[in-house]
């Protein structure tokens, strides 16, 4: 079976819905039914599931055990039909650039009076014109009770306002990251994962420093999940740090682990020559 990934908000999740038998392709704009009304998305890809009930598993988050194995929480939603492809008429209906910066300033003024520990990111009109979505990033709860009253008050239609992930933030304002190229959560990835500070240490990189594995964010850089499991199933053919092994009929101690390049550094110790560290190819010692 399949189905249309849509999006509504850069920040926003993805929604999965039918084609409908409608020739789509990537970027195109559609009139879908949700639960809150008729709104307009974004197609921003295509997935093929095996499931033909009418309902697709959705991605919920994710998390790392304690055997360091990422687990991924999902869900069942229904699959609804598109309902068409957008048209003049309805990119017509849409709010003007001057529209959404006076929206988003006269929030952005309200919290500042308030003085509320939340910082607006994004404000997105419903399609149907009597819903607005506030986005903002904030370290912990914030009571916006009163805001909402105020916004309620001042625009005359239903005030949303959604918490979003630093991450969220960082792909939807865009940069560069350390490796010269246009941010990942920017240019593909859909859905966060949790990045873990194991998965930094697999990967020997912990003693760089946290701005130096971390992205603009703020956050773990996504990109350690990519060669994570590479470097995980490499270090379980090593021997572990404090390991006695026999190295060319010399007993010695494994002091450290050189991952990638498949080596470690073996401490031996004799009476005549006394302390000597020594790198071993594992791949030169291999029976």
């Amino acid at each position: 079976m399949r189905v249309v990934q849509i999006q509504f908000a850069r920040w926003d999740k993805i929604y999965h819905f039918s084609p409908n038998g409608l020739e789509l392709k990537k970027g195109d704009r559609v009139i879908v039914e949700t639960e809150l009304g008729q709104e307009m998305g974004e197609v921003l890809g295509f997935e093929e599931v095996e499931d033909k009930s009418g309902s697709v598993e959705i991605f919920i988050s994710s998390e790392i055990n304690a055997e360091g194995v990422e687990e991924k929480k999902t869900m069942k939603r229904e699959i609804k039909p598109i309902l068409r492809l957008a048209n003049k008429n309805d990119f017509d209906k849409l709010p003007s650039k001057k529209e959404k910066e006076e929206a988003f300033e006269f929030c952005r003024q309200a919290i500042i009076r308030r003085d509320l520990a939340m910082k607006l990111v994004d404000v997105v009109f419903s399609f149907t014109g009597n819903r607005l979505n506030f986005a903002f990033i904030a370290d912990g709860r914030v009571d916006f009770r009163d805001l909402v009253k105020e916004l309620t008050a001042h625009f005359g239609k239903q005030i949303r306002l959604t918490q979003i992930g630093i991450r969220d933030e960082a792909r939807l304002a865009g940069d560069y990251g350390h490796c010269g190229r246009p941010l990942c959560c920017k240019k593909f990835i859909k859905d966060f994962s949790s990045i873990s500070s194991e998965m930094a240490e697999a990967q020997q990189v912990v003693h760089r420093g946290s701005e130096r594995i971390s992205g603009c964010c703020g956050r773990l850089m996504c990109c350690l999940q990519y060669e994570y499991q590479g470097y995980k199933e490499m270090a379980e053919k090593m021997p572990a740090i404090g390991q006695k092994v026999n190295v060319d009929g010399k007993k010695g101690v494994v002091l450290s682990l050189h991952v990638l390049k498949q080596s470690v550094s073996v401490e031996f110790r004799d009476e005549k020559e006394g302390r000597m560290v020594v790198e071993v190819d594992l791949n030169r010692h291999k029976k």
